[in-house]
């Protein structure tokens, strides 16, 4: 299969083995840019590609991802382009997390820096994860005014339980990536230079398994997720919607670039 159509991703793909890789690192990986749209249709790609055994996400540079462009966001607030955006979101946030469980092909996010936002949503939602013990790892929706709807609802209450779950991303707090294992939110927290090597170690043995079994044992597992996708996600997307048009949110996006405190009104 051809991906050379894929601009803000980088592909390599070695012997059943894909690596992705989210290549804005000057951006810290955000999601700017074309970078949603990709890591929404490269899993539909290579659940397609027979050359794809198991795929391993990671990015370049020091961070996985650091979630949304907060830049971008807080340019187009309040704009003719900030009200398009936010009708397409409900569509985009919903294919993203859909196509990442809906891949039939073993996914092994290696969380090589810092993931934030929704970058942990598209970690969290790989089948398996290693981190870098030093990553910091947290979803920070609440932090810049907008409801955790991107996924993070979906998938914290399943791996951690409902009230951890909801005093993380209510209060938005940032974890290292030991402390994420160890509270069994990721598979494997190991030093920063030993996360590739952790992932492919994973994916050689995936790729080593009967191919049809492995397929079909997530898909089973899923279901349960897909469950709570269900559930939870029409109405956690409709509310991060909501989030975007307060006041309160184009004051926690404008002091996170101004380096100041915020000052909320509650509307």
């Amino acid at each position: 299969m051809d991906y050379s159509h894929y601009q803000a991703l980088k592909i390599e793909i070695d012997d059943g083995i894909a690596v992705v890789t989210l290549n804005r690192p000057e951006q810290l990986n955000t999601f700017g840019g074309s970078m949603h749209g990709e890591v929404e249709n490269i899993f539909v790609d290579m659940a397609q590609d027979d050359a794809v055994n198991t795929i391993i996400l990671t990015g370049a540079g020091k961070a996985f991802s650091a979630g949304g462009d907060i830049k971008a966001a807080a340019q187009r607030f309040g704009t003719d382009e900030g009200w398009k955006h936010i009708t397409g979101v409900y569509y985009r946030a919903k294919r993203l997390v859909e196509n990442i469980l809906n891949c039939p092909k073993p996914t092994i996010a290696a969380v090589n820096g810092d993931a934030m936002g929704l970058g942990t949503s598209v970690a969290l939602c790989c089948d398996m994860q290693v981190v870098s013990e030093t990553a910091r790892f947290a979803d920070t929706h609440v932090k810049v005014g907008l409801v955790a709807g991107d996924g993070g609802s979906v998938i914290w209450p399943l791996l951690i339980g409902p009230n951890r779950a909801k005093e993380m991303l209510m209060c938005a707090k940032i974890i290292y990536g030991k402390e994420a294992a160890t509270m069994g939110l990721v598979n494997h927290s190991v030093p920063a230079d030993q996360v590739m090597a952790k992932s492919m170690e994973l994916a050689k043995v995936l790729r080593s398994m009967p191919p049809m079994a492995v397929k079909w044992t997530k898909v089973s597992i899923n279901k349960m997720i897909k469950d709570q996708f269900n559930l939870v996600m029409d109405a956690a997307i409709a509310y991060e919607m909501c989030s975007m048009v307060t006041q309160d949110r184009g004051e926690a996006i404008h002091a996170f670039l101004e380096k100041r405190k915020p000052e909320y009104k509650g509307y």
